[in-house]
């Protein structure tokens, strides 16, 4: 593995980190594939691609990360929070199977239950019988048939005089006993969390934004040819000829025009480099063209940008099929056009000619 490798895979490897930090899981399992293509025996990708997969999965990347680092903490940590994942899942069907195979604790809570109401019927009855005859021998004493009779018989007659002293007999209380309802406890499940704790480093967060790497520029090619002009770059230059093709771009109007001498040909909206990253300002030629070329910077690596032309070290017109904000400042410093733009563009130019960048 190169070193240019290693480099990509350490901040593909940090950007994922960040990513997991802020909860955006689907963008920190691409980074860490990516780290993984790179650095493949490196066991911090697979231990990423852990944190983010399914139990079953999580098994398989940490098993890769132990055949890499036998010794690895934090990978036997993850395999023994994975196992613990994978157990959790499989055991969830089994009650649901219980309760239907087990039949016979659901009949014998209502007998219970039965038996003891039963067992209050009895005494409920005969409460019930000494509330009716009290009621009717109340009626009775207040009909005016037996104060007829009453009346009639007259105070002749002496009550019998009571051989017994009267006593307080304590009447027996019947009280309902109440019965016990199970009230089932609810148990909690504890829910495995991943211990994934990556050291605190800086990151940088990716903005697909492509500025190439300026290795690419040949080093056949003299410096002096490209290098900007210090004069004001005028809307259409003066060392065009007629018929000649150049290409100028608009920086304030985010446009790109293809001329023929005088003449407008073709105008395309386009992302120039921010405030940031601008764009160079000035006169060059086109260096060299790429049909295909990768781009790699701080905190991005974009493989195969279509229809690459260079004009000016690292700063070139492409096309760009990562972003379709056109119209907007978005890159490090190169040209964005859409790809069918940048198609026509790339068939329009030739190697020598006239890039004019203005505001």
């Amino acid at each position: 593995m190169t070193n240019s490798e290693q480099l990509q895979a350490r901040q593909a490897i940090q950007n994922a980190r960040e990513a997991l930090r802020n909860g955006d899981r689907r963008t920190a399992r691409r980074w860490a594939e990516l780290a993984a293509s790179l650095a493949p025996n490196t066991e911090e990708p697979w231990l990423v691609l852990a944190a983010v997969a399914s139990p079953r999965a999580s098994l398989g990347y940490l098993e890769r990360a132990l055949s890499i680092n036998p010794n690895s903490k934090r990978a036997r940590k993850g395999m023994r929070w994975a196992q613990a994942r994978v157990q959790a899942d499989s055991g969830a069907t089994e009650p649901a199977k219980a309760v239907k195979r087990s039949k016979k604790p659901i009949k014998s809570a209502p007998k219970k239950t039965q038996k003891k109401r039963r067992s209050f019927l009895p005494y409920i009855l005969i409460i019930i019988l000494a509330c009716l005859v009290g009621l009717v021998a109340f009626s009775i004493s207040t009909t005016p048939a037996l104060a007829f009779i009453r009346s009639s018989v007259g105070p002749a007659t002496q009550p019998p005089q009571q051989s017994w002293s009267e006593a307080d007999i304590a009447k027996p209380t019947y009280t309902l006993t109440p019965t016990d309802t199970p009230t089932p406890t609810p148990t909690f499940t504890l829910t495995p969390t991943p211990t994934f704790t990556p050291s605190p480093t800086l990151t940088f967060t990716p903005t697909f934004t492509p500025v190439p790497t300026e290795t690419l520029w040949p080093t056949d090619t003299p410096e002096a040819y490209n290098q900007p002009s210090n004069n004001p770059t005028p809307a259409v230059p003066n060392n065009v000829g007629g018929g000649q093709h150049w290409i100028d771009v608009d920086l304030t109007n985010q446009r790109v025009y293809a001329y023929e001498g005088n003449t407008i040909v073709n105008s395309f909206i386009v992302s120039t480099g921010t405030w940031l990253t601008p764009t160079v300002t000035g006169q060059y030629h086109i260096y060299i063209k790429l049909r295909y070329t990768d781009m790699s910077g701080p905190g991005y690596y974009l493989p195969n940008v279509p229809y690459t032309m260079y004009f000016y070290k690292g700063y070139a017109l492409h096309g760009t099929y990562w972003h379709s904000n056109f119209g907007t400042p978005m890159s490090h410093g190169c040209v964005n056009l859409s790809i069918p733009d940048s198609a026509w563009l790339y068939n329009f130019a030739s190697v020598g000619t006239l890039v004019n960048v203005h505001y």
